[in-house]
């Protein structure tokens, strides 16, 4: 199993964990991960850390789709990779309805579909065999609808991509993942729980290697989830460091009758607590959805405690079929321990 540093998106402004990421960077990590919501973007800071660090990957975790073209994303990863000498894993995802339409501007519907059609779009031009035609549902390249000057040619990219830059996707729900299994390279979960892997996911993973054939298999599928990682003696405050972020997740991101990550907590078996998070965080009350977050639902998701007590809770990551563990972290001491426990 490898390991990752997922530095996620910014706050008010934006302050990147350098110091972490070029520790991480010296100690063998396998890939840093940065992520946007509706704030700062993702490949900035990538392209900040990447020119200030040697051999760590680089990952986009996640590009939110509908705020980029496949082409601009394609020139995107192609330049970064080119830069960095090969280290980009383009990271992709759909975002939910409430960014989409409300900040991008653009219609959510059928975000399968338009997913499958994004990536072919990528990898087409990424393998630079041909000018770029594309005519699918969603996307239409050279475009000739409404407001077309009749004047698109399809092209191929002048920057020469490489075929196979890892492509990865984030995902919640088993078509989602049964998808990613078929069409990428990795797969990026959140609030993965190991524990939960056999009913949840293990069945959408493994239908999606056989739409693909050619054997594919978790030998060469990257899992690759984000674990919080926090570290001290005071197991009850340790968990209570993750529950905000869980609350703003089952509770706030998304609509009542529509949020991703909700409907993960109640597969997971708490669905009880998961109303009483998204009923108190609806109605304003983020210290209520926080305190209604359950130990148990934070211990399935998260590596919290004494080292030793995380040693012991990391076997059960060691034996899931994931790949790479990225940990979000907030100190250099808890990206060494965690070197010190895996690589």
């Amino acid at each position: 199993m490898r390991l990752g540093l997922n530095a996620g998106y910014s706050g008010p402004t934006i302050d990147l964990p350098l110091a972490l990421v070029q520790e991480a960077d010296r100690l063998g990590y396998y890939a840093v991960w940065t992520a946007e919501a509706y704030g700062s973007d993702a490949v900035t800071p990538l392209a900040w850390l990447g020119a200030r660090t040697e051999r760590i990957h680089l990952g986009t975790a996640i590009l939110q789709m509908p705020a980029r073209t496949p082409a601009m994303t394609a020139m995107t990863a192609i330049t970064l990779d080119q830069l960095s000498g090969g280290r980009m894993l383009l990271g992709l995802g759909v975002s939910g309805p409430q960014v989409v339409e409300g900040w991008h501007g653009q219609p959510y519907a059928k975000p399968l579909g338009r997913t499958r059609e994004y990536v072919e779009i990528v990898r087409a031009i990424l393998a630079r065999e041909k000018p770029l035609i594309h005519q699918g549902e969603h996307y239409q390249i050279p475009y000739t609808g409404p407001g077309s000057l009749g004047l698109g040619k399809p092209l191929k990219s002048i920057i020469h991509g490489r075929a196979d830059l890892p492509i990865y996707l984030a995902a919640i729900g088993p078509k989602n993942v049964e998808m990613a299994a078929e069409i990428a390279d990795g797969w990026l979960p959140i609030f993965f729980a190991p524990e939960h892997y056999a009913e949840n996911f293990a069945e959408s993973v493994e239908a999606g290697f056989a739409a693909a054939g050619n054997g594919k298999s978790t030998a060469n599928f990257d899992i690759a989830p984000t674990v919080p990682v926090v570290v001290g003696d005071d197991l009850p405050n340790c968990w209570m460091q993750v529950k905000p972020f869980l609350a703003l997740y089952i509770g706030g991101m998304g609509a009542k009758n529509q949020n991703f990550y909700y409907n993960l907590a109640c597969r997971y078996g708490y669905a009880e607590a998961a109303d009483s998070i998204q009923a108190a965080y609806l109605q304003g009350d983020r210290v209520a959805a926080m305190f209604a977050v359950p130990d148990a639902l934070v211990d399935a998701v998260a590596l919290c405690g004494p080292r030793a007590r995380i040693a012991d809770r990391l076997q059960l990551w060691k034996n899931s079929p994931i790949t790479t563990l990225n940990i979000n972290a907030d100190s250099i001491e808890t990206v060494r321990m965690m070197a010190e426990l895996v690589l």
